[in-house]
């Protein structure tokens, strides 16, 4: 292990920053035992389970030891490459300076760029921040993203400070990034997560701008922006979207159905959300969309429940007004959040933070199937309770990874310079239009305008996007689907299996285990 310490002067708040870089090779974990079974973990919590970072290692040893790798190149993958963690000082008062830290973990560079959110939250450490760009380096291999893992963030409450105080962060969080090499189009190119958004990545971008003002694809430094500083359609809805796809996919699948007695379609099918924000919101508005109830939606305060259905707009748009879901109309108000995700349901989709089922409430758990819309919402040992259970479980790494999928066509349009259907629509629809002339002439009937139009129209920007997203997300669960029946295990296994090997081919076939 190399550690690097950086020290310099502030003149302004008269204090210093520190940035620390660390650049790892694997570790030895050990393997203490939690209710009768065996986990391989270093660190555990409170609550005798696995830290999130710990969970995501057992998940991994699960999996490698039947993934044919050698234990070489797993050594390797499993230890992140490169730790950055840096402190400065923020003026939250006229008299009182806070210091703050930041932390950026790169946890595979086996490609370039490396991919992965920055949060804002009272819980970023560095061990929740490894365990996130673990988890980005494997979800990025199974659903074929060209990237590498990293993941990023800082250790504050952002509701507890001003819209400047926030831009002065997160502009001086990218110019530490900035000057460790921690950014860039063909280097690292975050995205939002926790606690940030598009407002935030305009900032993060127009800060490296201007240390790169030369570089032409500079824009290409982050994802996740607005439109018109080059974000692209479909990306705020891009996780609730694969989430939704995910479900459906796995829902065709006969063993899935035989396993739940559950019927193929969407429709009528009684689902409940743990999470109200980017990722569950739009999860809920696609599922209603297509026919599914929405019984129960679980925020911080309390949950809302309605066994006949909610209205997703009409409380999302109460949640917005009164910060709550205490009032809202045509809904009962549950004041323990956390019952929400024991309601009886047919699909639960955790969409909200990791950890939340656990052995304290895994065994009340009353769901057919859990769709993981969050980062690790399962520990290790709740796993083992819910598959004794019968009940499937569809992995984060692969449900989720429909807003890595939509940054990746992002990153795309960046450096393409062009938006997507820009070179393509008019020639289509000219193409169309001259089939449906065909067919008018043969049948004798002339369309209706409505008609006509529906056929003809050429795709847009984000039926485009949503169209390779779709494509994207049924593909990786076919192929998990295709390894877990292979070998027998469950899906989250057979996610992990086709990842480990998936990485481990760039590893082995460039070469880049034998680089001393």
């Amino acid at each position: 292990m190399l550690s690097l310490s950086f020290f310099s002067n502030n003149m302004a708040s008269k204090t210093f920053r520190v940035a620390k870089i660390i650049f790892k090779r694997s570790q030895p974990y050990f393997c203490p035992v939690i209710n009768g079974r065996s986990y391989s973990t270093a660190i555990t919590s409170g609550d005798n389970e696995p830290s999130f970072l710990d969970s995501v290692q057992i998940y991994f040893n699960k999996a490698a030891k039947i993934s044919g790798v050698s234990e070489k190149t797993l050594s390797h993958i499993k230890a992140p490459d490169c730790s950055l963690q840096v402190t400065f000082p923020i003026e939250v008062d006229d008299d009182k300076v806070e210091i703050l830290t930041g932390y950026r973990v790169h946890h595979s560079r086996h490609l370039l760029p490396v991919k992965g959110g920055i949060r804002f939250s009272p819980g970023v450490d560095e061990q929740e921040v490894a365990a996130l760009a673990a988890l980005m380096t494997y979800k990025c291999a199974i659903v074929d993203v060209p990237f590498g893992g990293a993941k990023g963030g800082i250790s504050i409450d952002p509701k507890k400070f001003t819209l400047a105080q926030l831009e002065r962060i997160t502009r001086r969080y990218t110019v530490e990034l900035c000057q460790k090499a921690f950014i860039g189009p063909g280097v690292d190119v975050p995205a939002p997560d926790m606690g940030t958004g598009a407002r935030e990545m305009a900032w993060i971008m127009d800060t490296f701008r201007q240390f790169h003002p030369n570089d032409v694809n500079s824009i290409g430094c982050v994802t996740g922006k607005p439109i018109s500083l080059g974000g692209v359609r479909g990306r705020n809805e891009a996780t609730g979207l694969g989430v939704y796809y995910g479900v459906r996919e796995f829902l065709s699948y006969p063993v899935v159905q035989k396993a739940t007695g559950l019927s193929e379609k969407i429709e009528g099918k009684r689902i409940v959300i743990q999470g109200f924000g980017k990722v569950g919101y739009w999860a809920a508005k696609f599922f209603e969309k297509n026919g599914a109830k929405i019984i129960g939606i679980g925020e911080k305060d309390c949950g809302a429940y309605n066994p006949n259905g909610i209205n997703i707009e009409d409380l999302f748009t109460y949640l917005v007004k009164a910060g709550t879901f205490q009032g809202a109309p045509n809904v009962d108000i549950i004041d323990d959040t956390l019952k929400i995700l024991e309601l009886d349901c047919d699909i639960l989709i955790p969409a909200a933070l990791e950890r939340q089922i656990n052995l304290g409430n895994a065994t009340k758990i009353n769901a057919k199937i859990i769709g993981e819309a969050a980062n690790g919402p399962i520990t290790p040992a709740a796993n083992d309770i819910l598959i004794e259970k019968g009940i499937i479980i569809l992995p984060d790494l692969l449900l989720n990874a429909g807003g890595v999928t939509v940054s990746y066509f992002e990153w795309l349009k960046n450096l393409s310079h062009m938006r997507f259907g820009r070179m393509t629509k008019k020639w289509d629809e000219l193409g169309k239009s001259k089939l449906v002339e065909l067919v008018e002439n043969n049948a004798g009937r002339q369309l209706t305008e409505s008609e006509r139009k529906s056929i003809v129209q050429g795709a847009e920007e984000r039926d485009l996007v949503y169209s390779g997203l779709e494509d994207t997300m049924v593909a990786a669960c076919q192929e998990t689907k295709s390894t877990a029946a292979s070998k027998n295990i469950d899906f989250r296994t057979a996610a992990f299996v086709n990842a480990i090997q998936k990485i481990a081919n760039v590893y082995e076939g460039s070469g880049i285990m034998f680089m001393t």
